[in-house]
């Protein structure tokens, strides 16, 4: 559908509805954010599905609705279809939230975007989905938003209570393993689409950080599922099998939470992980990977220079972009991003930041959800596990190898 002089851009437009979003939390209504806990052989009526908690959740449900119908009009998207199959994306992505919600995967580390994915796999492999509900899934638009308010998440603030060294280590693990990672897919042949999404997701922070580059150079959301399967599945062994290395090689709880902070790729497989080892690995391991979380903006911004100033090896063989087309291709919801984060850290008062917090995160992971849950289903399996071959995995391996032995020397170093 060609866009009309009515019509917004798809990064401007969520960069206006996030702002809208957190004026709406911060000055109007706090949307409530709902209970998925529950613990095997718990019946969960009481909990999950209790009148008070369905409640909170089709209040979340009408607000999140709202929105992104707000969103469809904007762009000039077809709304009738929009407002059919927007419901059914909801009800999968709340499936995966209560499944994750359960103590016992909760211990694991998993998180929410795996079950959404799978369950979206199977229903789109299972059953031949109609062209216009297929056409209709906004994937890359719920990714986009739930970024604007991921900014809100990064507070710079709590950088500087933590310490310089969880920051110094968080930039030299970042910056060489980064480009170790992106090396290595070089040599593999990898695309360079891919490449950036592995390098990212070994290095800075895992799941947030592929969504992040993957929105950044309008990656391939195929291309992004696979990546975040192998994060979050190579998490798990490392939740488990990292505290017993440490422990059999005698490093001290200081060293082992640095150490699990900065290789561990989801924050849920971090607080696991750093929970087995004991109080100081755990506060630790949550201050590096915070440290790396904060880095997400910075790295966001230079991944969309760098991609929108090279583009593709077409654009190259032409001409160097200018300025104005630098602009016109730059994601502009990294900016939405990166002003959400200032404006969290540095205007609002840390009692407001407080009490809208769990709310925007709520929301912020409920985005995400729907967005892999709309991967999901547009996804074929063959297309995810086989186009790229094995190549992706050796590389996203042979990356994670080198981060699990480039930190622990750095940690050693810095809290030996």
């Amino acid at each position: 559908m060609a866009m009309s002089k009515s019509t917004l851009h798809e990064d401007w437009a969520v960069v206006v509805l996030g702002f809208l979003i957190i004026l709406i939390t911060l000055y109007l209504y706090v949307v409530p954010a709902p209970s998925f806990g529950w613990s095997n052989g718990e019946d969960l009526s009481a909990k999950v599905f209790s009148s008070k908690n369905l409640g909170v959740i089709i209040t979340q449900f009408v607000f999140v609705y709202i929105i992104g119908a707000l969103a469809i009009v904007l762009t000039g998207k077809q709304l009738k279809s929009f407002l059919i199959v927007f419901p059914i994306i909801f009800f999968i992505a709340m499936a995966a939230m209560i499944i994750t919600g359960n103590a016992f995967i909760k211990d694991l580390g998993l998180e929410a975007v795996i079950f959404s994915l799978s369950i979206g796999l199977i229903i789109g492999n299972a059953f031949r989905l109609p062209e216009w509900f297929r056409s209709t899934l906004s994937a890359e638009l719920f990714v986009k938003i739930g970024l604007v308010l991921l900014g809100a998440g990064v507070i710079f603030g709590d950088i500087l209570k933590a310490g310089g060294l969880g920051l110094i280590q968080a930039l030299i693990v970042v910056l060489s393993v980064w480009y170790f990672a992106f090396w290595v897919c070089k040599k593999l042949k990898l695309d360079q689409e891919l490449s950036m999404m592995i390098s990212s997701a070994v290095s800075i922070c895992g799941v947030s950080a592929a969504i992040a580059t993957a929105g950044a150079i309008k990656g391939d959301p195929k291309k992004l599922s696979y990546v975040i399967s192998m994060v979050l599945i190579t998490a798990i062994p490392m939740m488990i099998l990292m505290p017993v290395a440490a422990r059999y090689m005698g490093l001290s709880e200081e060293v082992t939470g640095a150490w699990l902070g900065g290789t561990i790729d989801t924050t849920g497989a971090v607080v696991a992980s750093g929970t087995l080892v004991g109080e100081t690995a755990l506060k630790l391991s949550t201050i590096v990977k915070f440290s790396q979380n904060v880095l997400l903006g910075l790295a966001a911004f230079a991944i969309s220079v760098y991609w929108t100033y090279n583009g593709n090896a077409a654009d190259k063989n032409v001409q160097k972009p200018t300025l104005g087309l630098i602009w016109d291709r730059f994601p502009k919801f990294v900016l939405g991003f990166v002003a959400v984060s200032l404006f969290f850290s540095f205007v609002l008062a840390p009692e407001k930041v407080a009490t809208v917090k769990d709310s925007l995160k709520s929301l912020q992971t409920l985005w995400f959800v729907m967005a892999f849950t709309s991967i999901g289903l547009e996804t074929r399996f063959a297309d995810l596990f086989n186009a790229q071959g094995k190549k992706p995995l050796y590389a996203f391996l042979i990356a994670q190898g080198f981060n699990i032995i480039v930190t622990l020397i750095v940690a050693y170093l810095l809290f030996g």
